[in-house]
């Protein structure tokens, strides 16, 4: 499945609801879809709040099945800085988002190219 959302945190609500609807039409449910929107909504939220948009003021997200495993990508137009787990305080009220991915997901990595960054997720499903 891809997607073209805008560059905007409300995107993360309408990739949450197609992801939810493309696992649940494969036979996926509970908790393993309720991980999989808890990712890719830090995902797209981490691309609003840190990145660039893509050239037309968008974000694109995909994922598809490889196995028994899901694998989303979200690109954006990369940022100043490349993606990373952060140490945060007890009382921060942001910076917790890629270790929350890193929790859920049995591996993440970036690529940048040519100025688009993406970060993939690879997560193991349940039927």
């Amino acid at each position: 499945m891809n997607l073209r959302v805008p560059f905007q945190a409300p995107s993360a609500s309408v990739v949450r609801r197609e992801l939810r609807n493309w696992l649940e039409s494969k036979g996926f449910e509970g908790e393993t879809v309720d991980d999989a929107r808890v990712v890719v909504s830090e995902l797209v939220g981490n691309s609003v709040r840190h990145a660039a948009p893509l050239p037309v003021n968008d974000i694109a997200v995909s994922w598809a099945l490889e196995g028994s495993d899901l694998v989303i990508s979200v690109s954006d137009g990369g940022g100043t800085t490349s993606p990373q787990v952060v140490s945060t305080e007890r009382s921060a009220i942001s910076g917790r988002g890629l270790s929350i991915v890193e929790a859920l997901v049995d591996r993440w990595w970036v690529d940048s190219d040519r100025g688009q960054t993406t970060v993939h997720v690879r997560i193991p499903l349940q039927g």
